[in-house]
């Protein structure tokens, strides 16, 4: 059992770990890994059944909660649309994360399916991983809507790790050519229309 403690102690500092993107854009409090895991799970209870055939429920909200689990020990490593601007390779993130999500889930190897999860959802092969990662794209668009209605940032003030996007830009920017279902385009569209009109101009996207 000290084992299973340790991995879950190590697992539960996602609640402290500040998602990366918001951070480099100067977001105020930005949310946890802990809380977009959440919110990526939420919209996957809520759409699944607006998914095309074959998506599994249950599964796409397990694979939601497990998704990100490796970040407890690599940090979150931010995709980047700007050119340039990624801190860690494909390749070298993908490889550290599979090493820390292995180390991380061994103390409960009886349940083999927990890492089969993070495994499926990485390969985005089957229709529930590619609308699991649809999820994980749109709760960052709304999660960018939200700060924006709140003024959570300060647009006038100089941002070298955003020098191509205005405001939040960059984060709709980077969701747009991953998305591969139509729900996820669906639900995409109307959020980049909302975030549009709050902030009163077309997004250069």
């Amino acid at each position: 059992m000290d084992d299973e403690f340790d991995a879950l102690l190590e697992a539960f500092e996602l609640k402290d770990e500040r998602r990366t993107g918001w951070v480099l854009r100067g977001i105020e409090s930005p949310e946890s890994v802990a809380a977009h895991t959440w919110g990526m799970a939420t919209l996957c209870l809520l759409y699944a059944d607006r998914a095309d055939d074959g998506v599994d429920r249950e599964r796409a909200v397990s694979m939601a909660l497990v998704h990100d689990l490796a970040e407890a020990r690599t940090g979150d490593i931010a995709t980047r649309a700007e050119a340039g601007k990624q801190r860690v390779a494909g390749e070298e993130k993908a490889t550290l994360e599979r090493d820390a999500i292995t180390d991380l889930l061994e103390p409960f190897r009886n349940d083999d399916d927990l890492l089969s999860l993070w495994t499926e959802y990485e390969a985005r092969e089957t229709p529930t991983a590619q609308f699991v990662k649809d999820m994980d794209l749109i709760d960052n668009c709304l999660q960018a809507l939200e700060y924006e209605r709140e003024d959570r940032y300060d647009d006038t003030e100089r941002n070298d790790a955003f020098s191509e996007y205005e405001n939040l830009d960059e984060f709709f920017a980077t969701a747009a050519p991953r998305l591969r279902t139509a729900v996820g385009e669906t639900l995409f569209e109307e959020i980049k229309a909302r975030y549009e009109r709050e902030i009163g101009r077309g997004c250069r996207l």
